[in-house]
């Protein structure tokens, strides 16, 4: 195991109970075959993450069941219906102490944006400092990466469902972007129409 594979941890964000979806969970939609949880962790997986934490909150049991995520660290987010900021509080929170360096976060709903961009952001890690964001022509985005000397005030400042879009305002100067562009597609699954994204 590399330096980084053991002090960058990849974490998915994957609580959502999917309200435009006609409350169909986001994790549990299928891409390419398997649950779209499983997706975003193996994602996390091959750009060289050797820890992956899965944060889970609607129907986190049928989520158990069905994904295939034995070698992630299942988080139970019990708040998760007041938004992301309530389950980014609870993935950083299952990361301290347990020598992660860095936090490389992906969400669940995002299927376009591969290995290929989640792995730039990842090297650009330089260490408990480091403030990273993917960008889309400039636009920044997912996945994000945030060094552990930063989670006391991301965790103070998500609320809702802004997650870290506060933190980051705060400290755009300190932010290095990584653009992905070129390698990713950054749109959501959130309605009905976006579900023609899956494959």
């Amino acid at each position: 195991m590399t330096r980084t594979e053991d002090e960058v941890a990849g974490l998915v964000l994957a609580a959502g109970g999917g309200r435009r979806l006609g409350g169909r969970p986001k994790a549990l939609l299928t891409h390419r075959g398997r649950p779209l949880v499983e997706h975003a962790a193996g994602i996390l997986r091959e750009a060289g993450c050797a820890r992956v934490h899965v944060v889970l909150g609607a129907r986190a049991g049928d989520v158990r069941e069905r994904a295939e995520l034995a070698d992630c660290v299942l988080v139970d987010n019990p708040y998760w219906a007041r938004g992301m900021g309530s389950s980014l509080r609870a993935g950083l929170d299952s990361l301290a102490g347990s020598g992660a360096r860095a936090a490389l976060v992906c969400l669940v709903d995002q299927p376009g944006i591969g290995a290929a961009a989640v792995g730039r952001v990842r090297a650009a890690f330089r260490d408990e400092t480091s403030l990273v964001s993917a960008t889309y022509e400039g636009v920044r985005g997912h996945p994000v990466l945030f060094g552990a000397a930063h989670w006391a005030g991301i965790a103070a400042s998500a609320t809702g469902d802004r997650g870290a879009r506060a933190y980051l305002k705060e400290h755009a100067e300190a932010i290095t972007l990584v653009e992905c562009g070129d390698v990713a597609r950054a749109y959501d699954i959130d309605t009905e129409s976006d579900l023609a994204h899956l494959e």
